[in-house]
């Protein structure tokens, strides 16, 4: 029998930051990357989230940079800082919504851009079961500088929902889909229940063409804006 799927994206959706920029901010204040690097990788998302880069040629590079280090030590590193500074940053309507439909008995999963690393303290911290993200590659407890393709990004994204629909008996079809982000159209066109939150300028233009719900989850109602 199949089951009902709710896909949460992370930043500016279930967080009301983009975790990216936050961890940026946090290196540069310990002196661990280059104002030129960072300046660089804020490029890169700004046109991440334009469209106006490959986003698995954003997420090669990103996993590049990292070859050699300890998947431990990053780990640990990842789970303070979420504790620290993303989990106060969790939004009120976020926790409603899982709330609801854990209680519909369906399949609640994170679907992020963002590496494991990031997202799975997030998902323990407010009961979300299933995380699906950026994955990095590790031998001998080392990251190799490899992504494990595809990155979870635009159609990467669709590809990694489906693989957790086919080992969870998902109906993509009656599932849910939750995002900021016009990049991730691919996967708000899979699913048969699509909500958007506090979109991008692009995705908001979209919803409204379609008729798609926007939501404000900075409250705990969730509040649905008019879309037509």
């Amino acid at each position: 029998m199949s089951q009902v799927g709710a896909f949460f994206d992370v930043d500016r959706t279930l967080v009301s930051c983009n975790t990216g920029r936050l961890f940026l901010r946090d290196l540069r204040r310990r002196g661990e990357i280059s104002f030129f690097r960072a300046l660089r990788a804020l490029g890169w998302m700004a046109k991440y989230h334009l469209s106006l880069i490959d986003l698995q040629w954003v997420a090669a590079r990103v996993a590049s940079h990292m070859a050699g280090w300890a998947e431990r030590d990053f780990a640990d590193r990842c789970r303070r800082w979420v504790e620290d500074e993303v989990l106060p940053l969790v939004v009120p309507g976020a926790r409603t919504r899982i709330d609801r439909h854990r209680a519909d008995g369906h399949v609640l999963a994170i679907l992020s851009s963002s590496p494991t690393y990031v997202t799975r303290p997030i998902a323990e911290a407010v009961g979300i079961e299933e995380v699906i993200s950026t994955r990095f590659e590790v031998a001998d407890g080392l990251f190799t500088g490899r992504l494990v393709a595809p990155a979870c990004v635009g159609p990467g994204k669709v590809h990694w929902a489906e693989d957790l629909g086919v080992r969870r008996q998902l109906d993509l079809a009656q599932s849910w889909f939750y995002t900021d982000s016009y990049t991730d159209l691919p996967m708000l066109e899979r699913v048969g229940n699509r909500v958007v939150v506090n979109p991008d300028p692009r995705l908001r233009r979209t919803a409204k063409r379609r008729g798609w719900p926007v939501q404000d989850w900075r409250f705990p109602s969730s509040p649905v804006e008019q879309t037509a």
